[in-house]
């Protein structure tokens, strides 16, 4: 990748054969469908290994009625309810305006039944997409998302049913509201996952005590931000622990807002990082957290962020 050059060579990471110019990936629904954040002043894809488009169903959807976005003390509910125009749009009208010599773009597939996925996954596959993230753990809809994502046999069968569908790399996108992720990560990869994003929300909701009355239209909502990293960073050591031994490489997010967050992702076994809630108030959050990973390996006499996975001495 030409723009490769822009960066400073140390934070290329590979990841799905893919090459990524730094380990920061911006998350799905946090930046639109690629095209709106390039209109900040100052951010350039160049600063960013790849971009994961909203999450994109068969048919347009309206989303959830609102409110939709609450602000917490440490992180932010949401509950969109995937509102997109739908996957034809998307590819017809969209992609043919995003610039892949930037960047990566990676789009997300979700889902109300298997047979969607299916739909939507081939959708992309006759696409310039560079990879597909599905996503079988939103908990903000009332159908698909936790259904799929909490039960680790259905999440390999959607797994195995995308599959079929395409060619292009799988990451599965999984979620921390379920019993055992380990056992999740493992059924996925013998389904066709080629690598994972952990994680998605944490299931959350708030109240307005005066109304005594769910804030979230949708009642529950997501949580992101800083309130999770702690339970993000153990759930990619515990995928790590199922998926590293079979090269399949993971996206660690939840509350990255700072370099040192991004490294500890990449020690607890993350290849690339995800970076999301942080980008409401820090819209150029990616050039600082580019500049402290180098500053960081520079202290630490660290040739490549490649070498930063999965290197947390127990």
């Amino acid at each position: 990748m030409d723009q490769l050059v822009e960066q400073d060579r140390r934070l290329a990471v590979s990841f799905c054969g893919l090459d990524f110019q730094t380990p920061i990936v911006l998350l799905s629904g946090c930046v639109g469908f690629g095209e709106e954040y390039t209109r900040v002043e100052g951010y350039s894809n160049a600063d960013v290994g790849g971009v994961v488009l909203k999450g994109t169903t068969g048919d347009a959807r309206l989303g959830n009625p609102p409110h939709r976005i609450w602000e917490t003390s440490q992180g932010m509910l949401n509950a969109i309810g995937l509102q997109n125009p739908g996957v034809d749009y998307v590819v017809d009208e969209i992609l043919p305006g995003l610039d892949f010599s930037e960047t990566r773009f990676i789009a997300n597939v979700s889902g109300s039944t298997i047979e969607e996925y299916e739909r939507v996954t081939k959708a992309f596959d006759d696409s310039d997409i560079d990879a597909i993230e599905i996503n079988i753990s939103c908990p903000n809809v009332k159908e698909g998302g936790v259904q799929f994502g909490n039960d680790p046999e259905m999440s390999a069968r959607v797994v195995e049913a995308c599959r079929k569908q395409t060619k292009k790399p799988i990451i599965t996108k999984l979620s921390p509201n379920q019993t055992d992720i380990g056992l999740n990560a493992k059924l996925c990869i013998e389904a066709g996952s080629d690598a994972f994003a952990v994680i998605n929300t944490v299931m959350g909701m708030a109240i307005d005590a005066e109304k005594r009355r769910p804030i979230i239209g949708n009642v529950k909502g997501g949580l992101s931000g800083p309130a999770i990293k702690p339970i993000a960073l153990l759930k990619v050591a515990q995928v790590y622990e199922v998926a590293g031994p079979h090269g399949v490489p993971i996206i660690g997010q939840g509350g990255i807002v700072t370099a040192t967050d991004a490294i500890e992702f990449m020690l607890a076994g993350a290849s690339a990082v995800g970076v999301g809630t942080a980008l409401f108030y820090d819209p150029l959050a990616c050039k600082k957290i580019n500049a402290g990973m180098i500053d960081y390996m520079d202290r630490h006499e660290i040739a490549s962020a490649a070498n930063l996975v999965g290197a947390l001495q127990y």
